[in-house]
């Protein structure tokens, strides 16, 4: 069984010293490690922005897409080979700006994915603008005199949308967020985590210490029930979405893959794809 350094590489992340990114990447290396994957059974979808180099920061198969597009390729990868584990990830400017239809259908379509989000509430590899996670009154190099825009809430979004499993955390709690990721890996659908990932060079104000005053941890509330979806979207609102730990999660429903009529296990490369003669004329005869 691979240990979490076997998931380690050559390559050294260029991130800013201090940036939230590095926690979690160590959080998916460990997970990886503590439920059971090998590298070669894993792969890491990214999109663009600071967050997009963290596929090529894992010793796993890793692809560097473009801005938005994380999930459907990540999609693609699942369906093309049900037996990967499939981590997608990207900033909240790449999930919910640019790539938000992509997010909200992956959401409904609940395909056995995990979708990791590093949400900074900045954009910070264009050097600081506004972001749709950004506070209002936020003021960046694209609204200088303080947005005017309302804060995206991922999720509400998410919950509204029906997702199966919502997470949050913070990037600081590395136990958490580890616990985190290896539950929705083993999750039979979608999952979301979202990450409180502080850019310590173009947000001044969303740091650590303000994440530490303002977050309310789930552990507080011990009879709290994931499982109930009502209660969960009220404690997000109540939150004003500042919570952490596992915020909803339905096990009672299948996964896309699970409800296509004749999809099989094995990847495609297994499979017998041959079409004969006789189906193929059968096949065009359909559109004639």
């Amino acid at each position: 069984m691979a240990t979490f350094k076997e998931f380690r590489n050559n390559v050294k992340p260029n991130w800013c010293p201090g940036c939230g990114d590095f926690s979690i990447q160590a959080a998916i290396q460990r997970a990886a490690a503590n439920v059971g994957l090998e590298p070669e059974q894993l792969a890491v979808i990214s999109g663009i922005g600071c967050s997009g180099r963290i596929s090529g920061y894992i010793n796993a198969y890793g692809l560097h897409g473009i801005h938005g597009r994380a999930l459907p390729i990540a999609q693609g990868v699942k369906l093309a080979n049900r037996e990967l584990t499939v981590i997608a990830s990207g900033g909240d400017g790449d999930g919910f700006a640019i790539g938000m239809g992509h997010t909200v259908h992956a959401i409904r379509r609940n395909l056995n994915i995990t979708y990791i989000v590093m949400d900074n509430q900045i954009y910070g590899l264009t050097k600081g603008q506004t972001s749709p996670r950004s506070a209002e009154g936020f003021k960046t190099k694209s609204t200088p005199e303080g947005s005017i825009e309302s804060t995206l809430s991922p999720l509400e979004i998410a919950m509204s949308a029906g997702a199966t499993f919502v997470a949050q955390s913070f990037s600081s709690d590395l136990k958490q967020l580890t616990s985190l990721i290896e539950e929705g890996i083993k999750h039979e659908g979608f999952s979301l985590i979202n990450v409180f990932s502080p850019c310590v060079t173009f947000n001044k104000i969303n740091t650590y210490d303000w994440f530490k005053e303002h977050i309310v941890n789930l552990e507080q509330f011990p009879d709290y029930d994931p499982s109930n979806r009502m209660a969960a979207m009220n404690k997000i609102m109540e939150t004003e979405g500042m919570l952490t730990g596992l915020i909803y999660q339905n096990k009672e429903r299948k996964s896309y893959e699970d409800m296509i009529t004749g999809f099989q296990q094995e990847s495609l490369s297994k499979q017998d794809l041959t079409l004969s003669e006789a189906d193929f004329n059968k096949l065009v005869a359909e559109f004639k």
